[in-house]
């Protein structure tokens, strides 16, 4: 959250008029998503569900630096400060991938929805028409 504020603070301040409800705004909103989206998921019971927030919070992450990439090369952020806020982008994608391991390595087992990426039936013999005998033979 942190990350989101000093943008919101120190960045989108110095930004041009025009861009105020275009690129400003959608700066802002995908860098809300980051932290609201971590706290959606792990308010969830589930493990896999808070998985699934945390890949889109890292969406929202990857969102929000295309945005600041934008505006760097529109001239809006200096080298300087574009260099901190790559610093910054890295660390948070670092540590939210570690907690997504973090959570696919805790839970709770195969009836948790999400958990299983295949499909489990019953052992069946499946038969062909080849298989069943005639009644009438």
């Amino acid at each position: 959250m942190a990350f989101a504020v000093m943008i919101n603070q120190q960045i989108l301040p110095s930004f041009p008029t025009e861009e105020k409800w275009v690129l400003s705004m959608q700066l802002r909103r995908s860098l809300q998503s980051v932290p609201a989206n971590i706290a959606e998921g792990y308010s969830r019971y589930y493990y896999q569900e808070g998985v699934r927030f945390c890949y889109i919070a890292r969406g929202s992450l990857e969102e929000s630096y295309s945005h600041i990439s934008l505006a760097h090369k529109l001239g809006y952020i200096s080298q300087d400060t574009y260099n901190v806020i790559n610093v910054e982008v890295q660390e948070i994608r670092r540590l939210l991938n570690g907690y997504i391991t973090f959570l696919k390595k805790n839970k709770r087992g195969d009836n948790e929805p999400g958990s299983a990426h295949r499909i489990k039936e019953d052992s069946i013999q499946y038969l062909s028409d080849l298989d069943i005998e005639d009644p009438k033979n």
